[in-house]
């Protein structure tokens, strides 16, 4: 069975080229994806003639689609004003076709509160989420921890982190293979009489769940494997991940130029390993983070997506659809009467 995906190819700092053709990556990697390419036509048509996209095969051609939009949202727009005044956006018009059926996921490198906004106001919840929050995941020594909210919502209540301690541990499961995840809530101290009521009355919730809580962790606690699941507000969640991505990239760079400038022939010896420490810390390999608690798929890509960062978020939209992902939150949302 074919997965239908639209892509707002206007969206990203590298858009349309790309945008467009990681996703057509994408669709020749995987036989069975379809894609809307949504955004100016003509742009995009210029883009699937280039030689790197032209040269794909009739067959995988045939399964990619252009819907028009004329307008985008860009990056320093408020995304709710530009989304009541820009109906021709891009971003909207492939949150639309989800909403209306045409569609199973968006796939977005766009301006990420627009994407929320869009998806808030054009899809459902799912039945009894009170919040979507956006997740992302980081890789820890041998394993994956991934981080919930990052952006969504910055006012959160107890029971919007309890829903994204559900969501998550269902997403661990099914799409990173983590068997019963473990469920971290973040805080300034372990104990848990620690930090706001907010947080207070949280830990009470997740600590009466069925879910396999360990209790509140902190800061220090993200990258060292404690956690398959850590709960944040969204506004600790998207620091948390600008810091670890800048902290991350800058210390490889510190590290490779002090190598450069005293032992020049022991960096040539030791770049493949930091090439490989390089993609462990890089957005590309995961593609985009997931909006957790829409009806629909939406993945939430980085601005600078390049080609590999978009032709890896297909394949996370297509295994979120193939492993029913929704159907499994809505299941387990369900058995604990939240």
């Amino acid at each position: 069975m074919s997965i239908r995906i639209a892509v707002d190819a206007m969206g990203g700092d590298k858009a349309p080229g790309e945008i467009v053709r990681g996703a057509a990556l994408g669709a020749k990697e995987y036989s069975d994806v379809n894609l809307i390419l949504v955004g100016e036509e003509r742009l995009i048509e210029n883009e699937l003639r280039s030689p790197d996209v032209g040269s794909l095969a009739p067959e995988v051609r045939e399964r990619i689609g252009i819907h028009h939009a004329g307008e985008v949202i860009q990056m320093g727009e408020s995304p709710a004003l530009a989304l009541r005044k820009k109906k021709d956006a891009s971003i909207r018009r492939a949150v639309e076709l989800m909403a209306e059926g045409e569609a199973e996921c968006v796939i977005s490198a766009g301006n990420t509160g627009a994407t929320v906004a869009a998806c808030a106001l054009l899809l459902k919840p799912l039945p009894q989420v009170l919040r979507p929050g956006i997740a992302v995941s980081f890789l820890t020594g041998n394993s994956v921890c991934t981080v919930i909210d990052v952006g969504a919502n910055i006012q959160c209540k107890p029971a919007h982190l309890f829903q994204y301690a559900v969501m998550a541990s269902v997403f661990s499961h099914y799409i990173l293979d983590i068997e019963n995840p473990k469920v971290g809530l973040l805080n300034i101290g372990a104990e848990a009489a620690k930090g706001t009521e907010i947080l207070k009355k949280a830990h009470e919730l997740l600590a009466e769940s069925n879910l396999n809580f360990v209790g509140n962790v902190e800061g220090n606690d993200i990258h060292t494997g404690k956690c398959n699941v850590i709960v944040c507000d969204g506004f600790v969640g998207n620091v948390i991940l600008k810091l670890s991505e800048g902290l991350s990239f800058h210390i490889l760079d510190t590290l490779e130029k002090a190598l450069e400038a005293k032992r020049p022939e022991a960096l040539e010896d030791v770049r493949a390993e930091f090439d490989i420490l390089r993609r462990r810390n890089d957005y590309s390999e995961y593609g985009g983070a997931p909006l957790l608690g829409v009806d629909g798929i939406g993945i939430i890509c980085h601005g600078s997506s390049d080609r590999r960062t978009m032709r890896n978020a297909v394949r996370v939209a297509r295994e979120f659809s193939k492993f029913q992902v929704n159907k499994h939150i809505v299941a387990e949302l369900a058995s604990l009467n939240t």
